[in-house]
């Protein structure tokens, strides 16, 4: 048995294509994490949600923004984007069964020693903090309050985590963590413009997880969303969007047992030129 992390998607279903036929995946023997961004931008989302649908027995995988999009979309509380690619999707006729699927994958898991989340955590949070907050979203999420939320889920504030936030101040702060964080102070106050390489952090902010005395520093954190940040692998990290629907690679790892050192793999063949 073999277990794979993999990158952002992004609607680039012939890489991913690639990607599970090179190293031979196995629905029956072996286990896939996706890191969020499923869909969008590509050319090709439908197809990505209908194939992994299909491995759902053996597919985990963590919301990221562009997957917490299509959600509000098809909810109408929000309106479509110059460069969104989602209208497949939406007037698809097992949409009901995909989006279904898709809005109670998690906000975070913690399996085979590995904390996943789409973007990052803040440097206050615990492994258990993390869990419960992702917990709390989760259950919002797949019940009767979701179209209330998809409502109000947007925006950039509080950009700062107080652990006596409630509401939805609380859940609107934890989902911008999990899905859009980059560059943070030391005190957790999030900053959203900078999307540039960690080496052009804003003047007072840092990568979020190069944050002194993180909380998180002993788990090893696996993530995507940061196409400019690149491919790292480290033992408390692994970066894993290498811009696959920008015309990069698509990355992955892969580990045989919890022993093992990872391996790094890239599918050198990107189907996709985004005109974005």
């Amino acid at each position: 048995m073999s277990v794979y992390w993999v990158g952002d998607i992004q609607g680039c279903d012939e890489p991913l294509g690639l990607f599970l036929d090179q190293v031979g995946f196995s629905a029956s023997r072996d286990r896939l994490y996706v890191l969020g961004d499923l869909v969008n931008r590509g050319p090709s989302s439908l197809e990505v949600l209908r194939r992994l649908h299909k491995l759902s027995g053996s597919v985990k995988c963590v919301l990221g923004n562009h997957d917490l999009h299509l959600l509000a979309l098809n909810a109408g509380a929000r309106q479509p984007s110059r460069t969104d690619t989602l209208d497949p999707i939406l007037n698809a006729p097992d949409k009901d069964v995909l989006l279904g699927w898709l809005q109670h994958q998690a906000i975070a898991l913690f399996e085979e020693e590995v904390l996943m989340v789409h973007a990052g955590v803040l440097p206050q949070w615990s492994l258990s903090d993390v869990l419960q907050l992702a917990q709390e979203l989760e259950s919002i999420l797949q019940g009767p309050q979701s179209q209330d939320f998809f409502m109000t889920m947007y925006g950039n504030e509080p950009a700062q985590w107080h652990p006596q936030l409630q509401g939805m101040d609380r859940w609107r702060c934890a989902l911008n963590a999990f899905t859009r964080l980059r560059f943070c102070t030391e005190t957790g106050y999030m900053e959203f413009k900078t999307k540039e390489s960690s080496a052009k952090a804003p003047t007072g902010y840092l990568p979020w997880f190069e944050i002194p005395e993180r909380q998180t520093a002993s788990t090893t954190i696996a993530f995507g969303h940061w196409s400019t940040l690149g491919a790292v692998h480290r033992k408390d990290i692994w970066a894993l969007d290498t811009g696959c629907v920008w015309g990069g690679c698509l990355t992955a790892v892969q580990r045989d047992h919890i022993s093992d050192m990872p391996k790094h793999i890239e599918i050198k063949c990107p189907a996709y030129q985004s005109p974005f």
